[in-house]
């Protein structure tokens, strides 16, 4: 069985550090280099339900795409959330190593994922990585479609192929307008709408997309927008990631298992469709006819 260190080297492959936004907070977050690695688990987010799952599967490492600590901390005192996490993996020795935007960038990435998730045919990136020859890393991806569809069946088909939430999928745009081209990014993606529109895509697929933005963007064009939530729109990628530590696993007859987490912990739980608009209380202080 391989070291830790081994796989964790593996991962950097993968994944490189140095490729992570300033901000963020990648690595490893515990884990003991020369604890041999047999059970890998691969998940969205380091929440106590994983972490636990990873104690009943028996696995020595867990590898997420979120940080545990992006913002950093003071205490890992287990009486706080995040450090229950760490006590709970520290004492059944098991690791966690996380690969955030150095993700999000990579080839593959997590954006191919997604647009293998909703068999898209990837064109290229929609934000490139200057340092890549290539022209393959970046952020997001520019797909296309087989064949053209409306944006209510494709919205369909978004919702069919990703993993089930209480928000499901949410749509601005005019139903019954043709895609063939979309661009796709998996996590929050709002902030991209310059370069989606300079892409020239039928439609945008991403997460987290707010009020002001969408508003603005589709008085700025007709883009269609696609708002899935953002755990389901970076699921697909620890399917991905798992297939490619098993093929590093085999080159090297490490023998190693990998799983990937079905928990779903999108922090959203209900979605109750909103009823016709009601009457206004204030109609017989508007002088609105009763």
């Amino acid at each position: 069985m391989p070291r830790l260190s081994e796989v964790i080297a593996a991962l950097d492959a993968l994944w490189p550090p140095s490729r992570a936004e300033q901000w963020d907070a990648v690595g490893t977050v515990c884990g003991d280099p020369d604890a041999e690695i047999s059970r890998v688990l691969f998940a969205v987010d380091p929440v106590q339900e994983i972490a636990d799952e990873a104690v009943k599967l028996g696995a020595d490492l867990i590898v997420t795409h979120h940080p545990l600590y992006l913002r950093g901390t003071t205490t890992v005192e287990a009486g706080t959330f995040k450090g229950r996490v760490v006590h709970t993996l520290i004492k059944n020795d098991i690791a966690l190593h996380v690969a955030h935007t150095n993700a999000d960038t990579a080839d593959p990435g997590v954006s191919d994922a997604l647009a293998g998730a909703l068999d898209l045919r990837v064109t290229g990136p929609l934000v490139p990585d200057p340092s890549d020859p290539a022209g393959r890393r970046g952020l997001g991806r520019i797909c296309e479609l087989d064949h053209p569809e409306t944006l209510r069946e494709f919205a369909a088909r978004a919702a069919a192929r990703l993993p089930r939430t209480a928000q499901g999928i949410r749509v601005a745009g005019d139903p019954d307008a043709p895609i063939r081209t979309v661009a796709v990014s998996g996590g929050s993606g709002d902030s991209l709408f310059e370069q989606v529109r300079a892409a020239g895509v039928d439609a945008f697929l991403t997460a987290d997309l707010r009020h002001h933005p969408v508003s603005e963007a589709r008085e700025q064009s007709p883009l269609a927008l696609v708002d899935a939530a953002h755990w389901a729109t970076e699921w697909p990628w620890c399917e991905q990631a798992a297939a490619q530590l098993d093929a590093i696993s085999e080159r090297h007859g490490w023998g190693l298992r990998t799983h990937v987490s079905r928990a779903v912990t999108d922090p959203w739980t209900v979605h109750a469709p909103s009823a016709a608009l009601p009457q206004s209380s204030f109609s017989s202080i508007s002088g609105a006819p009763n």
